[in-house]
């Protein structure tokens, strides 16, 4: 039958229904001509027209370089079909004949490439491209401001800009970035990440103007173009602040830093590589690869469910803690040293178990439903094919695995206008953990499909914003379904069958590979880590930035593991040669996580990386403006881990270095009621500033209570402190410090932190 006419087509991909126009111009002699209107572009297509099939390939550019294969069956009026959209995976099409000849140029009609680009500081983005304000006025909280906020015409895109008074203005902005704004005012953002909210107080200090969008809104959503989301609206936004900041101090043109951490900085290196002329630098921090979606969080629930066994993780800490054995593998099995020497050779640091009591997936919630709907037949290959864990007898994994029927009791709809997916109350839970595992349905159009459970409260369970929305809505009271944990097994070992390509020499990978570099394990068809870093960036990223790049780094970080911003270095090394440095630079931040210390005995292992982030934008802008560039920290990379000198000298980077002593060694032996002297030894790198405050916590709470007499703050500082302990135990003091660029020992900001341990036995 022909299939001459246009069409509504809907492809189903992990980012959520891709809608376009497919218009058949003609159709003869086994072959079509036609034409696409899509988010994806604009795109001339041919193929072949055999019965009532028609073929066709499309290579498309966003969110990352494929071509998609189509293949669909027409009915009438309908049609029905697949899409294998290379590294992405299959999904379903479905469609509606919606006219009897073609009629290009409709209302779904989008963008093409070429109509969206490149993205320069001249270039007029026609969907955002009339700005309007609507709320102009000064304000004193926190600190004396004006503040504009308004958007563009036709659009759900909304933005904010905070200027300071013109004596405090230095002709710079600081804009930031993180995929999960909802709002355009500068913080607070729907998680508990807080150094992805701007600081006015420090932006005003700095002689900066602040600026934050809502990425577009409405207008982020799918099939809209990625590039929205990741830099289109963000780039709108910072053109137009400049005329504002023009009529307000004065004709100039503001310098530009756009500043994102964790999946805000897929949005910043995809800006610094796809934009130009848009902003001068850019401040990536805590950063992962394309390769990193799902695999850095599922080997960590790979060891915390092998090492929890037999609760090895006590042992682990004791050995590499001050004044431990150095050897975290002396007592543990063949299984559990194999799964911790996995573990660290994908990258995970092996201090960050301190907090294994606790420890759980973490932000694998908001990635969890990717794999299944990219990948949906993994679950059932693991558990029935060899080379996966699933069917090893070694690895006991079936006496593991358990299904548990319930029904639904509730639905409690989403709250913030169905921005939040909907919760389900179950009659009756498993007794047993089911953190990560599926809920399966049962019943209805949606029998036999699972949804990751995210959040468990009780019996009342929710589920991720990016999981089947389909199959959340259809769920309705006395509906049968199923807790299971098949995909949550299934999962910790999926990072072995995700080898990145050759050419991307991702080296964390390497311990997958044989003798000739080929995998040892049965790989999937698609790589799930460039799809969801691809949406998030915009594009793929490659390393070839416009514009100066500080990175910053965090060496305690199990979100985005250490070693990426190395791989990350070597991209950009290869895009611009051998003087890369004169645009990147890279900093590590030693005893510090992904998030800040979020509750009080973390402070006694970790700390705040937010001066260091302060200090980073001020270093960013001194290079850009002067000249001056950044003190990069050395550092080695071995087996995946990095390894940083231990003087500050050599070392260098920003961050104080930390030694401290107890009566003279790492440990100190001592009885009940015995004196214990403390000796702390700050330096700070060359150039980076002066010690200006050191605090002692010396039963390792997280409590500072003691602090360390500092008169005149100097790049080398001695502190010491007695402390006797009236119980027997193993204790773990603490000296936490801070420097500052100008030795400044009043000011909140750029005040730079690290952290020593010793270990203190009273018998």
């Amino acid at each position: 039958m022909s299939g001459v006419g246009s069409w509504n087509v809907a492809i189903e991909t992990p980012m959520g229904a891709q809608e376009m126009q497919l218009h058949i111009f003609d159709q003869q002699q086994g072959r079509f001509t036609g034409r696409i209107e899509s988010a994806l572009g604009n795109f001339d297509v041919e193929g072949e027209a055999k019965d009532n099939n028609l073929r066709w390939d499309m290579p498309v550019k966003k969110p990352l370089p494929m071509t998609v294969k189509f293949d669909v069956a027409l009915d009438g009026d309908s049609m029905t079909g697949k899409a294998k959209m290379g590294l992405m995976g299959k999904a379903a099409i479905t469609g509606t004949r919606f006219a009897a000849e073609p009629q290009v140029g409709g209302s779904a009609a989008q963008e093409s490439d070429e109509e969206i680009g490149p993205i320069t500081g001249d270039f007029v983005d026609p969907q955002f491209g009339d700005a309007y304000v609507e709320v102009d006025e000064w304000r004193d909280d926190p600190v004396r401001h004006r503040y504009v906020h308004g958007g563009f015409t036709g659009t759900d895109a909304r933005f904010s800009i905070y200027f300071p008074p013109a004596e405090q203005y230095e002709r710079r902005f600081f804009h930031n970035t993180y995929p999960l704004i909802t709002n355009s005012d500068i913080g607070p953002f729907p998680i508990q990440f807080d150094v992805a909210v701007g600081n006015l107080g420090f932006t005003l200090d700095s002689g900066a103007y602040y600026l934050q969008t809502n990425l577009g809104g409405a207008d982020r959503a799918p099939p809209a173009d990625p590039a929205v989301a990741a830099y289109r609206v963000n780039a709108a936004v910072a053109k137009f602040s400049r005329q504002l900041a023009a009529e307000m101090y004065g004709e100039h043109r503001p310098y530009g830093y756009l500043f994102g951490g964790s999946g805000g900085s897929y949005q910043v290196m995809g800006s610094a590589e796809h934009t130009e002329g848009v902003w001068d630098g850019f401040l990536p921090y805590v950063l992962g690869t394309h390769y990193a979606i799902p695999s850095m969080f599922t080997i960590r629930q790979h060891a915390l469910r092998v090492l929890r066994k037999r609760n090895k993780f006590p042992e682990i800490n004791d050995a590499i803690d001050p004044g431990g054995s150095g050897d975290p593998y002396a007592s543990l099995n063949e299984e559990e040293a194999a799964a911790l020497r996995e573990t660290t050779r994908l990258g995970y640091p092996l201090r960050a178990f301190w907090d294994h009591e606790t420890l759980t997936s973490g932000y694998y919630s908001n990635v969890a439903p990717i794999t299944p709907m990219i990948d949906p037949s993994y679950v059932e290959d693991f558990w029935s094919k060899p080379g996966y864990l699933g069917t090893d007898p070694d690895a006991g994994l079936a006496t593991e695995r358990f299904a548990f029927d319930t029904q639904v009791a509730e639905v409690i709809e989403g709250g913030a206008g169905g921005q939040f997916p909907r919760q389900i109350v179950l009659a009756e839970t498993p007794d047993r953990d089911f953190a990560d595992a599926h809920l399966v349905a049962l019943d209805g159009d949606h029998a036999g499909t699972s949804v990751p459970i995210i959040t468990i409260g009780g019996q009342t369970i929710g589920f991720s914003m990016a999981a089947n929305g389909q199959l959340i809505g259809g769920l309705k009271v006395g509906d049968n379904v199923r807790i299971d944990n098949s995909w949550q097994l299934a999962m910790q070992s999926y990072q072995r069958h995700q080898v990145p390509p050759p050419e991307d020499d991702v080296y964390a990978w390497d311990q997958y590979k044989d003798e000739n570099g080929a995998p040892i394990y049965p790989q999937r068809e698609v790589l799930i880590g460039p799809v969801g870093a691809s949406n998030t960036a915009g594009r793929m990223y490659n390393g070839n930035i416009k514009g100066k790049v500080l990175v910053l780094e965090c060496l305690m970080d199990i979100d985005a593991l250490p070693w990426q911003a190395d791989w990350y270095r070597s991209r950009v090394k290869a895009s611009l040669g051998e003087s890369f440095e004169d645009n990147f630079a890279l900093v590590f931040i030693d005893n510090a996580n992904h998030e800040n210390p979020l509750w009080q005995e973390a402070n006694a292992r970790i700390v705040s990386y937010a001066g260091a982030l302060q200090q980073g934008l001020r270093d960013l802008a001194d290079w850009v403006e002067n000249g001056v560039h950044p003190s990069d920290t050395a550092y080695e990379v071995v087996d995946t881990q990095v390894h940083l000198p231990d003087s500050a000298s050599e070392r260098r980077g920003i961050q104080p270095v930390v030694s401290l002593r107890a009566n003279g060694g790492e440990c100190a032996d001592v009885a009940v009621g015995e004196e214990v002297r403390f000796e702390g030894v700050i330096e700070v790198p060359p150039g980076a500033g002066k010690v200006v405050s050191a605090e002692w916590d010396f039963v390792a709470i997280g409590e500072y209570s003691e602090k360390a007499r500092i008169d005149t703050p100097s790049e080398t500082v001695t502190v010491t402190a007695s402390h006797s302990y009236a119980k027997p135990g193993t204790y773990f003091p603490a000296l936490r410090t801070a420097s500052h660029r100008q030795g400044d020992q009043d000011t909140a900001y750029a005040r730079v932190e690290n952290l020593a341990r010793a270990r203190v036995v009273v018998r």
